[in-house]
């Protein structure tokens, strides 16, 4: 993948939160936008396309876009020249957030998998991210061999389409009996399903409310890591504030070769615009 040098002014240096700074010659994260999150002062997706644009982001991702028609989208992606990332699979009732991992409902899961995928294909997408959904504690060993044959089964479908899957481990704080919550279970569960096209999407937010050591524990799983996605903790705003040192995380997803893209996931504190200082150093603007 092509991936972006900075240049800086021979004075050295450029200060960006947490006091760190940035080096010369650093090899940089790639930006994407989660819209569905950002540029929410724009009603529409394909408005929010323009706007990621327009602010510097070279790839968007989404969640639940299935009311717009994929023709649409992938109109407005392709007059700006972004990539598409991904999108999650629907959440069956909404406070259920997936169904994954639900026993007894996996003709339901075959649906929305394969409505999520042709919508994938359709927008040029790379990626689905199968929510696992809510599991009460009885039913945790049932959930976990419904969830292992499902992923088995979408990505044989996924597979030949150049997409993959992605299983995000999510803090219980905020979706409590959230069926996957650890780094390591992800991990465990990507072994047992066996097939090179399901990876972890590593979201540094949920990582840090669950478990911490954020640093050594994505270097421990970087080889099943697919996708990174960052957010502020404990607020879930810009990646400037909070108990998260996020220049010292993208140092270290350069030093450890990391070359995919990192996804802003975050509620902005107001105009999506206004808070992008503390991406301009990596190229983003500030001034749309």
């Amino acid at each position: 993948m092509r991936r972006i040098i900075l240049w800086l002014p021979p004075a050295g240096s450029v200060v960006v939160g947490h006091s760190a700074t940035i080096a010369k010659d650093r090899i940089m994260p790639r930006f994407a936008a989660n819209i569905a999150y950002m540029f929410n002062e724009r009603p529409t997706l394909p408005e929010r396309i323009g706007a990621a644009a327009h602010a510097g982001f070279k790839a968007i991702e989404l969640q639940f876009p299935y009311d717009i028609p994929p023709a649409v989208l992938k109109a407005e992606v392709d007059k700006h020249g972004l990539t598409v990332l991904g999108l999650n699979t629907e959440r069956g009732e909404p406070e259920l957030f997936g169904l994954t991992a639900q026993p007894g409902r996996e003709s339901e899961f075959d649906a929305v998998f394969r409505t999520a995928l042709d919508y994938a294909v359709a927008i040029g997408g790379n990626a689905v991210h199968c929510l696992a959904g809510k599991v009460p504690p009885h039913q945790r060993a049932a959930a976990e061999r419904t969830y292992i044959a499902n992923l088995s089964r979408a990505a044989d479908l996924a597979k030949d389409k150049n997409i993959k899957l992605l299983i995000e481990p999510i803090n219980i704080m905020e979706r409590p009996d959230y069926f996957l919550q650890s780094v390591e279970h992800a991990a465990e569960i990507i072994g047992k399903v066996g097939r090179q096209n399901v990876r972890m999407q590593f979201d540094f937010y949920h990582v840090q409310i669950m478990q911490g050591d954020l640093i050594r524990r994505f270097e421990r799983h970087l080889p099943v890591v697919g996708h990174v996605q960052i957010a502020a903790v404990p607020s879930r705003h810009e990646p400037d504030e909070g108990e998260i040192n996020y220049p010292a995380i993208f140092d270290a997803l350069d030093r450890l070769g990391y070359d995919g893209w990192v996804s802003c996931e975050y509620r902005n504190r107001a105009r999506t615009e206004d808070g992008l200082g503390w991406g301009k150093a990596y190229g983003l603007r500030t001034d749309t």
